[in-house]
């Protein structure tokens, strides 16, 4: 027997005793398959949130779990919003467009975006420094100053990682692409 034909045999032998493993234990490995389905369709097919319960593993936000208030509201500064990207980076990172980001409003219409090096105020109070390279050393370009124009909106993470409007990148959020308000609930 070769080499290669007992490398062959042990991998099948493997396998069948992973298959009988999985058959007698199913019960604990259907809800792990079932969350990575779940997670690849909402990366893949559908990013939106169907349920109103959001979970934020990121420390872009002070909350771990929210409620999501579907639909359109008046929105005001300080308002935690979820919202789907539709930013420029979404021609380097394709995987980005739709999904759900999950921002306070910083920013409202007729207020005044001021960059002073990578120093972001909105109406003269600062807000945020802008870096300048992503994780993956992408160079990063502040938002340009400007008016928030009708109808658009500046929302920032808390975190000094978050991607956010303070980059060209990401950009003002159009009140067509917010999903909704958010309740913090710890």
């Amino acid at each position: 027997m070769t080499d290669r034909t007992h490398h062959i045999d042990r991998v099948r032998a493997s396998t069948r005793d992973l298959g009988a493993h999985l058959r007698q234990r199913w019960y604990l490995y259907l809800p792990v398959f079932a969350i990575w389905g779940f997670a690849y369709t909402r990366l893949f097919i559908d990013p939106t949130p169907r349920l109103p319960v959001l979970f934020n593993w990121t420390p872009s936000l002070p909350c771990r779990v929210a409620l999501l208030q579907y639909g359109p509201t008046a929105l005001k500064r300080g308002d935690y919003v979820v919202f789907a990207f539709d930013g420029e980076a979404q021609a380097r990172y394709p995987g980005l467009r739709g999904q759900p980001f999950f921002k306070i409003v910083r920013g409202l219409p007729g207020d005044r975006i001021t960059v002073e090096g990578r120093a972001v105020a909105i109406n003269g109070e600062l807000v945020g420094q802008a870096k300048t390279h992503t994780h993956d050393r992408q160079a990063l370009e502040p938002i340009p100053a400007a008016v928030i124009p009708p109808g658009h909106y500046y929302v920032q993470g808390t975190s000094v990682d978050s991607f956010d409007s303070r980059y060209r990148a990401s950009g003002l959020v159009r009140a067509d692409q917010v999903l909704g308000t958010v309740i913090p609930l710890f």
